[in-house]
């Protein structure tokens, strides 16, 4: 699990073979053999990072799919390392990105519930795409049902995602337990 972990997020990031074999102990022929394996069987990758490179490169960012820019001034840098990490930023930004305004669209969305409805719960913390409720004893599966339905239509009707958006619970006397 963590070496695919790695080789997913590391890949869409542009690492090399060198920074993944540092990352996983392997030799960087080894490293190499998986980069090219991932790269055969999941083609759409290497064509996602192709045009996004060639869309920012041409228009100085990048757009989540609900518009949100995010410019790259150093893409066009004679500097190799501004330059590379501009460019893996550049690839990341609309996918990370999009995931941001989905939580922030979520977020707004229950907020929106709690404030309207007369349970006795407030959302206390976000992490990346986790949201922390504390809740009175014995709702808890009544929140949990109300906020998956919200959350899991976060995105729509602004953007048609090609994938339904689903939602993970839990629950503890604290975010360790509930994880």
């Amino acid at each position: 699990r963590r070496k695919a972990k790695a080789i997913n997020f590391g890949l869409i990031d542009g690492m090399s073979a060198f920074g993944l074999a540092k990352q996983l102990q392997l030799g960087r022929n080894e490293a190499q053999q998986y980069i090219d394996r991932y790269f055969e069987r999941f083609p759409g990758i290497n064509q996602y990072i192709t045009q996004t490179l060639t869309a920012a490169r041409e228009a100085g960012y990048t757009e989540t799919l609900f518009g949100r820019k995010t410019h790259f001034p150093r893409l066009k840098s004679k500097v190799q390392h501004e330059r590379q990490g501009s460019e893996r930023a550049a690839i990341n930004a609309p996918i990370q990105g999009t995931s941001a305004d989905i939580i922030k669209r979520a977020m707004i969305d229950v907020s929106n519930w709690l404030a309207i409805g007369d349970l006795d719960a407030r959302m206390v913390l976000q992490v990346h795409d986790e949201l922390l409720f504390e809740v009175e004893s014995g709702a808890e599966d009544h929140l949990i049902s109300a906020a998956r339905s919200v959350m899991e239509e976060a995105a729509d009707p602004v953007v048609h995602l090609d994938v339904k958006l689903t939602v993970d619970a839990g629950t503890g006397p604290n975010w360790a337990v509930a994880h």
